[in-house]
């Protein structure tokens, strides 16, 4: 894509990072495997749909967005908005409930049944299959068989928000956190809290300094075990990218307790 204007602060080079929230209205196009989106969203205070591209491992129209980012115009599609952090909330009204149900996002649910199950139990159709899933088959065409499968996808799905909630929390982006998301799955929040460092070695596009920024915001502390071993292999690879074959142990620890802020003696 080519950017050809973007908006700016004032007396200043770099684009201004804005917010927007608004119900997805049509997903254009979405990447199972890398989490990249092009959505149509009714945004709040805008009276035209707004293109947003970004990141989620999932994502379904009548959800509800929360995005920061910046604006920018694409010589091809014009004025898009560029998400760098993107929450999704399941919807609230009837219309945003049947719409998402629709969508093909949770299993054992077209068009017609969403229609159903929305008549049935109205606004109140998330408490149902999370709190009353018993009640699924008041509704004509739902049997243990599909039942069963819409519980399990409303879980999947519960599971995934929650997991990018904790990501958003701890200062992780929407792209490097469906990264983490696809490497880890539903263990990725165990993984993170046992050892973050693990980032650096499984993730593409996380190195030392990132994982050890979210380490931090974790609650690890400098001299946290984790964060020692990791910082040895960081000034390992540091001394490799400079030229070194090899290096003294005492040269390497010094060069870890600089690169960590650490006493050597740690």
């Amino acid at each position: 894509m080519a950017v050809v204007a973007a908006r700016a602060f004032p007396g200043s080079a770099g684009p201004e990072i804005e917010a927007l929230a608004g119900t997805i209205e049509r997903v254009t196009f979405h990447s199972r495997e890398t989490g990249f989106c092009v959505l149509k969203v009714q945004a709040r205070g805008k009276r035209d749909l707004v293109p947003v591209i970004g990141h989620a491992p999932a994502i379904a129209a009548g959800e509800w967005i929360t995005a920061t980012g910046i604006w920018h115009t694409d010589r091809q599609h014009g004025v898009q908005f560029k998400a760098d952090t993107l929450k999704v909330t399941p919807p609230t009204g009837v219309e945003g409930i049947e719409k998402y149900l629709a969508s093909g996002h949770m299993r054992g649910i077209g068009p017609a049944m969403a229609k159903r199950i929305v008549a049935a139990f109205g606004e109140g159709t998330f408490e149902i299959i999370e709190a009353e899933p018993q009640r699924l088959p008041e509704v004509a065409g739902i049997g243990p068989k599909r039942a069963a499968r819409i519980i399990a996808g409303w879980a999947e799905q519960k599971a995934v928000r929650e997991i990018m909630l904790f990501l958003h929390a701890h200062g992780v982006g929407t792209a490097r956190a469906v990264r983490i998301f696809k490497t880890y799955g539903h263990d990725a929040i165990a993984v993170m809290t046992e050892d973050p460092y693990r980032l650096a070695k499984d993730i593409r596009g996380i190195g030392f300094k990132t994982a050890d920024a979210i380490a931090m915001k974790l609650g690890l502390t400098p001299e946290a075990p984790q964060r020692l071993r990791a910082g040895i292999s960081f000034a390992l690879q540091t001394a490799t990218d400079g030229g070194h074959c090899a290096l003294p142990v005492v040269e390497l620890i010094k060069l870890a307790s600089d690169l960590l802020g650490v006493e050597a003696a740690l």
